[in-house]
This record gives C-alpha cells, sequence and structure tokens, in this order.
C-alpha cells in the first residue's frame, strides 16, 4: 500500500483555502455539533470559538494498494439469515478502532482518537445562523433610505498609489518594451550571427569586425535605455458607487422579568435572545433592536439592563404590548421599516387581562408587524394566554408560537422560527 502526502510549502493564503475546505467537506459534523455546544454554553459565552470533533475514520486520507490480478475462483458460503439489502448492525463491544472512547476496553485492540480542532467565533456564528432570515422582509424604496455601495468597475489611467494595479501596469510594461525593442533585438541577433560568421571566415577581417561589435554595443546600449515601467504603463483599479435599495427592519424584544419567571426560566429567556441578538447585529446592517422589559408596568431599556436587571413584580402581558404599539406609532412607521417582535414568557398572567392581549395583537400589532414570535418557557400546562393567542393562528400568517420545556428547546426552537423561506 503507497500513502501519497503532500507536503509542498503552503503559498500565501493556502492554508485559510484549505481550512475553509475542510470546513465545506464536514460542514453536517460541525454544524451537529455546534448546535449541542449552544445547550452546554453559558450566556456569557455564546459568542466565542468552539472545539469541534470529527471520528478520525471520516477524515482519514486515501490511500493506493495494489489490486489482485488475474482469474481467480473463490466459494462464497451461503447464509440462511440475511437478504440482499438488509442492514447488518454493528458488534457491541471495544474493538479498539473506532477512537470514539464507547465500548469495552481491548486487550490488544488498537485506534485513534477523535480529531478535535478550534473555528474562530466567526466561523461559528456564521455556521450557527446559516439559512436564518427575518421572514417576509421587504425592501422599503425612499431616498433617504437607499444606500451606497462601492464596487469594482474596471481600471483607469490616473489615480492615487494606493490603488494601483500591480499585474496590469506590469502587464502593460512588458508589451510597451516588447513593441519598442522587438526590432532591435532582430537587429542584434542578425549583427550576432555575422560576428560569428566573421570570426571564423580565413583570413580574418578586423575592421569588418570592429564595426560589427560597435553596432552590436550600440543596440545594446539602445535597448538598456528603455524604462522597465513608464508612467504611460500605469494603471489603477477603478471603483463606482451604485446606489442599493436598502431594508430597515426593527425588532422588538419583549421579555417577562415578573414574579413568576424563577431563575432558570428567565436564563432560557436570555438565552433565546442572546441568539436573536447576535443574529440580528451579525445578518442585517440595518436593524433597530428595541428592547422592553415588562412586569406590572413595561419600560423600554437598554441592552445592558435588559440582560441583568434584578427587577421583578406582578404579571400584566398587556403593558408591553401597548407600549410596543406606542414605539411604532411614534418611531417606526410601518411603510418604512419593517416591524418584527419576539415576546418570551412563561405564560403566568392576569387572567382578565391576556383577552386583552389578544386584542391588541389581532387589532392593533399584527397589521403592522412582518413577523411577531410567542415562546412560551414552561413544563406547565399553558394557561389563558397561550389559549388566547392560539385563536390568532389561524386569521394571522405571520404570527407564530412555540413552547420551550428545557435548554434543548432553545436553539431547535430558534431555528424553526426564523428558518430561511422557500419562495
Amino acid at each position: 500500500m503507497a500513502h501519497f502526502i503532500d507536503r509542498r510549502l503552503n503559498g500565501k493564503n493556502k492554508s485559510t483555502v484549505n481550512r475553509q475546505r475542510f470546513l465545506r467537506r464536514h460542514k453536517q459534523q460541525i454544524k451537529d455539533s455546534i448546535a449541542d455546544a449552544v445547550n452546554k454554553r453559558s450566556i456569557t459565552d455564546v459568542e466565542s470559538g468552539e472545539s469541534i470533533t470529527i471520528p478520525s475514520r471520516d477524515i482519514r486520507e486515501p490511500s493506493f494498494h495494489q489490486g489482485r490480478g488475474g482469474q481467480r475462483e473463490i466459494v462464497h458460503p451461503g447464509n440462511d439469515q440475511f437478504s440482499p439489502g438488509d442492514r447488518i448492525e454493528r458488534p457491541q463491544g471495544g474493538a479498539g478502532s473506532g477512537g470514539a472512547g464507547e465500548g469495552q476496553a481491548s486487550p490488544d485492540g488498537e485506534g485513534q482518537d477523535d480529531f478535535v480542532f478550534q473555528i474562530s467565533k466567526d466561523e461559528y456564528l456564521d455556521l450557527l445562523f446559516e439559512d436564518l432570515e427575518l421572514p417576509n422582509l421587504k425592501k422599503n424604496q425612499f431616498n433617504k433610505l437607499v444606500e451606497w455601495k462601492t464596487f469594482r468597475s474596471g481600471f483607469k489611467s490616473t489615480g492615487v498609489p494606493a490603488n494601483i494595479a500591480i499585474v496590469r501596469s506590469l502587464r502593460n510594461s512588458l508589451a510597451r518594451r516588447t513593441a519598442m525593442t522587438a526590432a532591435k533585438r532582430r537587429q542584434l541577433r542578425e549583427l550576432e550571427l555575422e560576428l560569428d560568421r566573421l570570426q571564423s571566415t580565413e583570413p580574418a577581417q578586423p575592421f569588418d569586425e570592429q564595426r560589427v561589435k560597435e553596432e552590436i554595443q550600440t543596440l545594446r546600449d539602445r535597448i538598456s535605455k528603455v524604462p522597465f515601467i513608464d508612467t504611460f504603463d500605469l494603471r489603477y483599479k477603478n471603483y463606482e458607487r451604485r446606489p442599493m435599495p436598502s431594508s430597515q427592519a426593527v425588532m422588538f424584544c419583549l421579555m417577562d422579568v415578573s414574579g413568576s419567571m424563577d431563575q432558570a426560566t428567565k436564563d432560557m429567556a436570555k438565552r433565546f435572545y442572546i441568539l436573536l441578538y447576535l443574529f440580528l447585529t451579525r445578518t442585517y446592517k440595518n436593524v433597530d433592536v428595541v428592547f422592553i422589559r415588562h412586569h406590572t408596568q413595561a419600560k423600554e431599556v437598554d441592552e445592558h439592563e435588559f440582560f441583568y436587571s434584578q427587577e421583578t413584580g406582578g404579571t400584566i402581558v398587556s403593558s408591553a404590548l401597548r407600549l410596543m404599539d406606542e414605539i411604532i406609532k411614534k418611531r417606526y412607521s410601518p411603510s418604512e421599516w419593517n416591524i418584527y417582535a419576539a415576546q418570551a414568557s412563561d405564560g403566568d398572567n392576569w387572567a382578565d387581562d391576556s383577552p386583552g392581549c389578544r386584542e391588541l395583537l389581532d387589532k392593533h400589532i399584527l397589521p403592522v408587524s412582518r413577523y411577531y414570535s410567542y415562546i412560551e418557557i414552561t413544563r406547565r400546562a399553558h394557561q389563558t394566554l397561550w389559549r388566547e393567542y392560539e385563536s390568532l393562528l389561524g386569521n394571522h400568517e405571520n404570527f407564530a408560537m412555540q413552547n420551550i420545556r428545557s435548554v434543548e428547546d432553545i436553539f431547535p426552537v430558534f431555528r424553526e422560527l426564523f428558518k430561511k423561506q422557500v419562495h
């Protein structure tokens, strides 16, 4: 058996290209590891990188070996247990060949540890939020919302040194020098052949030889005086600005911080909102995030207070919805903004307040929203708020509800709510 190993030195940025190729090859396994990692992380390190484990059998180098030649006659024993297409279960026990750390120890087996490597924060977040998007996002085309983006647009003969196109300039230089010296080099070759002929003839002709040598030297001097680079050769990268329609969106994050929300429930809500916040800030440029905390009263807060404030109290969910409605009317016109909302609660609410919440959503918020998601974090039976919200599902396609029962449900629910739509 022969193994072929490429030991050539990596060129510039070649290791980066190889790394991206490796990530693409094992993409599904990496995404599965990332999904598991989200559930195990603390709130403070969701944005850092991650160690990924891949079974060693999936990254083995290809090998070449000599096959058997000639004609062979083999008698295979039959079987009375299996038919073509049957799947045979892997034998249980420690053969020591998988390297996965499972099964019983073997006194004479050999194996390999799983391959573990570190991915960066950017790679982690790219894979974490792949195939996700804000549903129903539409482009709002207004003069004040138009963005200008810079694009490459060929080359030009003037510009600043920072934009010089080195390869194109050297290509022009080579073409100019070739055009200016081609005839002289042809004459030079002819004179060199004539000099060789004169030096090999008898009798010697020193005057002719001297004349030819002087002409050769003159041509060489004229060729050497052609400049290697000239201002005529220089080319600069050209850029132009093009108007791009902009999509503006605002995400309202409404979190219940009442006394019924214990610390574990609040931590799960914060995990969900941290994922949402990272997704929005990393994927979209023109997205405002409005944080609203509520118990009996609702208050618009900044990012730090939203995640770390210890304030608590009773529960009146409609206070948050009213505040959201007021903010939309004051600052976010539906004709200019894509309006989104994500509400997290344990479902506990005053029974008399739940019908009012449904009415606020039905009459005021959902008609102007692109998408509204309600996440109920509880292991108990659903209460009046959930039942009131359920009545909205049939009439509003832009409304979604999900139940989170444990930490393991957070990432699957998040992906379900914001999965990329098939248009």
